[in-house]
């Protein structure tokens, strides 16, 4: 017995990543409360990413860093990931300086020139 395939491309079930939006001032105690958030997220929607948006975080500080450090790690527990959107230079610095990485929406892939660099040599351009 042999069943025949329908034309064009077949249906897949996309999961969209559940979002949460982040305002600060944050305190140590809403932490618990926005864990529980991402865990409940990731179970409800049943994506493996939740899209924080960072944007309104205000000036980031050390309770900053362990929120989204403690959200990540939720996150890993439940299966998942999250991925900062928006974030300002001074968030991704001090990211950085502690040493915490996170996947993060606009960057550029590795490997992959940021938009508006040149692979090409110019003429003229010395040899190195």
């Amino acid at each position: 017995m042999s069943s025949r395939r329908s034309p064009g491309l077949s249906i897949v079930d996309a999961k969209t990543p559940a979002e949460l939006v982040l305002e600060g001032p944050l305190t140590r105690d809403e932490v618990t409360g926005l864990c529980d958030d991402v865990r409940a997220r990731l179970e409800d929607t049943g994506a493996r990413v939740v899209v924080c948006d960072v944007a309104g975080l205000g000036p980031p500080g050390l309770t900053t860093v362990d929120l989204l450090a403690r959200l990540q790690l939720t996150a890993k527990r439940s299966g998942g990931h999250i991925r900062l959107r928006d974030p300002s230079p001074a968030l991704r610095a001090l990211l950085d300086l502690v040493g915490l990485r996170f996947e993060m929406e606009g960057q550029p892939e590795q490997r992959e020139p940021p938009f508006g660099v040149q692979e090409a040599v110019e003429p003229g351009d010395a040899p190195l």
